[in-house]
Order: structure tokens, then C-alpha cells, then sequence
């Protein structure tokens, strides 16, 4: 049950604000079911497969707020950036891999709150 609320929360503010695996599944993942970062991040990554973000992206597009090419190229990028991720990722050591993770958490917020 818990991990049904993981994927609603996160499908919300993915719907709302483009996350949810990284964001909010891994580090829930890691803390509360504590799963080691590779299994974590796997675990999210097979969860956000096509069907996720399928229903959202449909609605998006019958408002006008999906560009379809953009998309597409991102999609192709994710791809092959998932892929070199993975394996860079199964490299690290389980702890170097969660502190890389948290410092990427704190750049990005601190990045938010100056531009916001």
C-alpha cells in the first residue's frame, strides 16, 4: 500500500511539475523501504516506464502544452542517457552513488530558490 502512495504522489507532481522517479520515488525508496540506491533507482526507472507518463502527456496535448518533437528528441535522449546512466551509476559504490545524488538535490534547489 505504501508504495501505491509513493506512485500517487509522485504521478501528481510529476503531472504537475516533470518529476517524480528521482525526485521523489528513489529517495523514498532508499529511506522508507531501504533499498540500496541501485536497486532504488532501478526500481523507479522500470515504474516510469511508458505507461506513467502516457494518461498525463495526453492531457497535455489535447490543451495545446505538448511540443510532440520536443518530446521526441528528449525521449531519444533519455534513452541513451538512461542507458550510459545505468552503467555509470552500477560503477559507484552504493554510499558514493546517494551522496552524488543528494549534492545533485541540494544544487538543484538552491539553484530553484535563487532564480525563483
Amino acid at each position: 500500500m505504501q508504495f501505491i502512495v509513493v506512485g500517487i504522489i509522485a504521478g501528481v507532481l510529476s503531472g504537475m511539475f516533470g518529476i517524480g522517479g528521482g525526485v521523489i520515488i528513489v529517495p523514498v525508496l532508499i529511506l522508507v523501504a531501504k533499498m540500496k540506491p541501485h536497486m532504488a533507482t532501478g526500481t523507479s526507472l522500470g515504474a516510469l516506464l511508458l505507461p506513467v507518463g502516457a494518461l498525463g502527456a495526453w492531457h497535455y496535448y489535447r490543451h495545446g502544452s505538448l511540443n510532440v518533437r520536443i518530446a521526441l528528441w528528449i525521449a531519444l535522449g533519455l534513452v541513451l542517457g538512461a542507458y550510459v546512466g545505468a552503467q555509470l551509476a552500477l560503477r559507484l559504490p552504493a554510499r558514493e552513488l546517494q551522496r552524488i545524488f543528494a549534492v545533485f538535490l541540494m544544487l538543484m534547489a538552491a539553484h530553484l530558490w535563487v532564480t525563483a
